[in-house]
């Protein structure tokens, strides 16, 4: 299914945006005196955060999941890694979709 698709993208984006920002831009700032490393990277992250969270919405009408999926969702977003995890689930959920869609 396409729009599982780009949500597993967009989780994927999301998580590695958080990653750049805890691992590279956080350490320039303080450890280097570079703010605008977490300035740049900071926006891109908020980006994606709200992108995630708006297609998270979207996929719980649209794919009538639980509102225990969003929670999952919401927590995996804001765990260092989270989204890395939780695209594994949602990639089997994607598969069975497809296996069922035959």
């Amino acid at each position: 299914m396409k729009f599982l698709f780009w949500l597993r993208m967009t989780g994927l984006a999301e998580g590695v945006s958080y990653l750049l920002l805890l691992l590279i831009a956080m350490p320039l700032k303080y450890m280097f005196g570079i703010p605008s490393a977490v300035t740049v990277i900071g926006w891109v992250h908020g980006f994606l955060f709200v992108a995630f969270g708006i297609i998270c919405l979207v996929a719980l009408r649209k794919l009538r999941w639980p509102v225990t999926e969003l929670v999952r969702a919401f927590i995996a977003s804001i765990v260092p890694l989270g989204t890395f995890f939780l695209d594994r689930r949602w990639k089997q959920k994607a598969i069975e979709l497809a296996l069922n869609s035959r």
